[in-house]
C-alpha cells in the first residue's frame, strides 16, 4: 500500500493523550508569532530605564533594520508607575522615568510605523523585589481603559501576588476587560506555565509563557528548549507557546550558541522579542537579529510550530520539521552534544519527495538532494534549512480524476505518515482500513490526522476539487473533532466547520482556477489532536 511518508515521530504517544484545548481568539491578532522588543533583561528597573531609552529603541528599531526585518513591538516592562494608584484608584506612571506621562511614549513609538506594550500583573501587586508595583488583581475594567487610551497595543500579564486566585479566572477577566475597551491589544500572559495555559489559555490570550524566566546560559536556554518543543500540537495562528524573550546580545553565550537559539526560537513559532540591550550590542548580534531568512521560518503564515521528528537526549541530537505555507519545510539538524556530528534526515521522513533544494539560511548556500538531508554541525550549532521543490513538478492529468492517485509535493501529519486510499489507522505505513464516514464507505481518498497539511502542485492547471470529508469509523463513537479547510495558494477556499464522529461526511467544493498550489488542512477545532482522524474521502480534481 502506498503511503505519503512521514517519520514516526517519538514524542507521538503523549501528543495523542493531550488535554482539550479551548478555541482560539476570534480577533485576528497575533496570525503570526509577535516580534519586538522587551526591555528587562536590559535595564530591569535601573534609572536608565526611561522615556528616552524607549524612545531610542524605537529610533533603533527604525535606523538599524529591525523594522524592515519585522520586529514591530516597542515594550516595556515592569517598575513604570509609581508605587501607589492615585486618589481615583487610577494608575500613575513614575513622574521621573515618564515625565510627559505613557501616552506621549506610546504616541512616539507609533510616529515612527512601530506598536507599543506595557506591563502589569495578574495580581495585587507586580513582580519588583521592592515591594511590588500595582497590579491588575480587581483593578482589571479600570486599568484596561488606561492601557487602550494610552494607546497601548501590547500587554504583558505577570502572575506575581496573585493571592492564590485561580488563573484561569484571574487572566480571563482581563482579557474580558481588554475586550470591552474595542482596542485592538495582543494579550500574553506570563503565568510561567505554573497551570498549564497550553492546555486552556488559546481563548484567553494569544500567547502563553510556557516556563518561567530565561537567562544568557545555555543551560537554562536548553531547558526551555526542551519543555518547549514537545508542546507543538498546542500552537496555531493567534494562539502560540511563548519560551520567553531572546538573550541575542547579552554577552555570556557564544555566537554559535546565540544563533542556534535564534534558530531553535524560530522553527518553534515562538514569539521573537529582543531582550538585549541594543544600544551596545555588537555588529554580529544584528546580523543574527536580522537573518530574514530565519525570520520567515518564524513568521511563516501557516502557523505550525516545528515538530521534533527525532532526538537522542538532552546531550544527543535532535531533527525539527515545520511544514511552510508554499508548501517547503523548514528543518532544523541541532546538534547538543560536546561534539561535531553528522545528522541526517530525509525528504521520506520529512514528507516531501526528490529532488529538492536545500537552503542553509545561515551560510546561505543551496544544493540540491534526491533523498539525504544531512549536515556535519559542530557542538552546540544548529543547521537550519528550508527545503524546496526542485525541477519541473508534474501536475495532474486532464480531465476529471481521483487527487489520491496523483503524488502530492509535501505532507506532514499528526500521527503516522498520511495513507492513500486507507484510513490513517496507527503509527505504521500502510496499518489503515477502508475509509469509512459514518457507516459510509469510500474507495479512494487520503486518511489523515490533526493536525496534518497535503500540498500539491497544480501549475495553474485545474479549476475545481470536490471532496468528502469527516471523521473516520475507527475511532471509537463520539471520539474525534476537526475542522477541514481547503487553500488554493494562500487563500482559503473551503472550510467545514467543525466536524465529529458522529457527523456524517461533508461534501466541500472548491474553486481553483489560476491556482499554483493546492493545500488540504486538517485542524483540531482548536480542543486537541485526541483522535482526530480525518478523511479526505473520493476527492476528485477537475483540470485542463
Amino acid at each position: 500500500m502506498r503511503t505519503i511518508a512521514l517519520a514516526v515521530l517519538s514524542t507521538m504517544v503523549s501528543a495523542v493523550l493531550v488535554v482539550p484545548a479551548a478555541q482560539a481568539l476570534p480577533d485576528g491578532l497575533a496570525l503570526t508569532p509577535p516580534m519586538g522588543f522587551n526591555n528587562w533583561n536590559t535595564t530591569a528597573c535601573r534609572t536608565e530605564f526611561n522615556e528616552a531609552m524607549v524612545k531610542g529603541i524605537a529610533d533603533i528599531f527604525v535606523n538599524k533594520g529591525l523594522k524592515d526585518a519585522g520586529y514591530e513591538y516597542v515594550n516595556i516592562d515592569d517598575c513604570w508607575a509609581e508605587k501607589t494608584r492615585d486618589s481615583a484608584g487610577k494608575l500613575v506612571p513614575n513622574k521621573t522615568r515618564f515625565p510627559n506621562g505613557i501616552k506621549a511614549v506610546a504616541d512616539y513609538v507609533h510616529s515612527k510605523g512601530l506598536k507599543f506594550g506595557i506591563y502589569t500583573s495578574a495580581g495585587t501587586k507586580t513582580c519588583n523585589k521592592d515591594n511590588g508595583f500595582p497590579g491588575g488583581l480587581n483593578h482589571e475594567e479600570s486599568d484596561a481603559q488606561q492601557f487602550a487610551s494610552w494607546g497601548v497595543d501590547y500587554l504583558k500579564y505577570d502572575n506575581c501576588n496573585n493571592q492564590g486566585v485561580d488563573a484561569k479566572q484571574r487572566y480571563r477577566k482581563m482579557r474580558d476587560a481588554l475586550k470591552k475597551t474595542g482596542r485592538p491589544i495582543v494579550f500574553s500572559l506570563c503565568e510561567w506555565g505554573q497551570n498549564k495555559p497550553w492546555e486552556w489559555a488559546s481563548d484567553t490570550g494569544h500567547l502563553w509563557r510556557t516556563t518561567g524566566d530565561i537567562n544568557d546560559t545555555w543551560p537554562r536556554t536548553m531547558d526551555i528548549y526542551e519543555k518547549n518543543v514537545v508542546l507543538d500540537s498546542y500552537a496555531g495562528p493567534g494562539h502560540w507557546n511563548d519560551p520567553d524573550m531572546l538573550e541575542v546580545g547579552n554577552g555570556k553565550m557564544s555566537a554559535v550558541q546565540y544563533r542556534s537559539h535564534f534558530s531553535l526560537w524560530a522553527i518553534m513559532a515562538a514569539p521573537l522579542l529582543i531582550g538585549s540591550d541594543l544600544r551596545k550590542v555588537s555588529a554580529d548580534t544584528f546580523t543574527i537579529l536580522e537573518n530574514k531568512d530565519v525570520i520567515a521560518v518564524d513568521q511563516d503564515k501557516l502557523g505550525v510550530q516545528g515538530k521534533r521528528i527525532r532526538t537522542t537526549g538532552k546531550s544527543g541530537v535532535d531533527v525539527i520539521v515545520k511544514p511552510l505555507a508554499n508548501g517547503d519545510k523548514a528543518v532544523a539538524l541541532f546538534n547538543k552534544s560536546g561534539s561535531t556530528q553528522t545528522i541526517s534526515t530525509s525528504l521520506a521522513e520529512i514528507g516531501m519527495s526528490g529532488p529538492a533544494v536545500l537552503k542553509d539560511l545561515w551560510t546561505k548556500s543551496s544544493r540540491t538532494t534526491t533523498g539525504t538531508i544531512s549536515a556535519s554541525v559542530p557542538s552546540l550549532a544548529t543547521v537550519i534549512y528550508r527545503v524546496s521543490k526542485d525541477g519541473p513538478r508534474p501536475t495532474p492529468p486532464a480531465g476529471t480524476t481521483d487527487l489520491s492517485a496523483f503524488e502530492a509535493s509535501s505532507s506532514a501529519n499528526g500521527w503516522g505518515p498520511v495513507e492513500i486510499d486507507r484510513s490513517v489507522g496507527n503509527q505504521a505505513a500502510g496499518d489503515g482500513k477502508a475509509i469509512t464516514i459514518n457507516g459510509v464507505v469510500h474507495q479512494k481518498g487520503l486518511g489523515a490526522h490533526a493536525a496534518g497539511t497535503i500540498d500539491f502542485y497544480l501549475g495553474r492547471k485545474c479549476s475545481s476539487l470536490s471532496v468528502d470529508v469527516g471523521v473516520d469509523d475507527e475511532v471509537a463513537a463520539g471520539k474525534g473533532s476537526v475542522i477541514f479547510q481547503v487553500f488554493a495558494d494562500e487563500v482559503k477556499v473551503a472550510d467545514s466547520g467543525r466536524l465529529t464522529g458522529t457527523d456524517a461526511a461533508k461534501k466541500l467544493t472548491a474553486p481553483l482556477t489560476d491556482a499554483e498550489n493546492l493545500r488540504l488542512v486538517l485542524t483540531d477545532a482548536g480542543d486537541g489532536i485526541n483522535s482526530d482522524h480525518g478523511d479526505w474521502a473520493s476527492p476528485r480534481i477537475t483540470c485542463a
